[in-house]
């Protein structure tokens, strides 16, 4: 059996500083993805397509393991946000939120190794939010991003210290505003949440 720590390999965009804004170039990566709209600590959505996204992750995990002998971690909960300001992120606006809940997938991780597994969950658990699932991959590019500690509701200056410095490059952010979510909300305090926020530019 084979171990591999994917999150050791990817270490450059899984865990960045604390304490300044980093960029980097992130590759190509497969995930996946559920799409949906609205406040994301009330929303049955949003709750229905994590536990979508964590239990495919879960059996492709188990497939690779019992098919190619390779063990991996499961990675982290990641959230794409449809906001290129700071201020479409206001507690007032959450209910108009759109967002793409995903969880990145190693490269054992194939198509067929995905479509095997999802018929698998359907047959066995189909939760709620598996027809709206898929399986794609992106390519966010040239990025800046830094590690947040602490309640999600305090992420603003943060956010626009990584704007500030992307526009003191003369450059222009582009894309979607991303999360990655380190640590288990609800073993940890939000005083210990660790957050990755990264907005990718051009």
């Amino acid at each position: 059996m084979q171990i591999i720590d994917y999150k050791a390999q990817l270490r450059k965009y899984y865990k960045p500083s604390d304490s300044t804004v980093e960029l980097v170039d992130v590759p190509p990566m497969n995930f996946l993805m559920i799409d949906g709209q609205g406040d994301p600590e009330s929303a049955p959505e949003y709750r229905d397509a994590v536990e979508a996204l964590i239990i495919v992750s879960t059996a492709l995990k188990a497939l690779v393991k019992r098919a190619d002998a390779i063990d991996y971690g499961i990675m982290p909960v990641e959230t794409l946000w449809e906001a290129d300001e700071p201020s479409r992120f206001s507690p007032e606006l959450k209910s108009k939120w759109k967002w793409t809940l995903m969880i990145q997938q190693p490269t054992p991780v194939m198509r067929k190794n995905y479509e095997k597994a999802l018929a698998e969950v359907k047959a066995k658990q189909n939760p709620a939010a598996i027809g709206k699932m898929r399986f794609e991959s992106l390519k966010e590019g040239r990025s800046a991003q830094r590690l947040h500690v602490g309640p999600l509701a305090e992420e603003g200056p943060m956010i626009k210290a990584i704007h500030d410095r992307i526009a003191s490059m003369g450059a222009k952010a582009f894309g979607k505003h991303h999360e990655i979510y380190l640590s288990d909300m609800k073993k940890a305090t939000p005083d210990k949440w660790k957050t990755i926020i990264r907005q990718p530019y051009i």
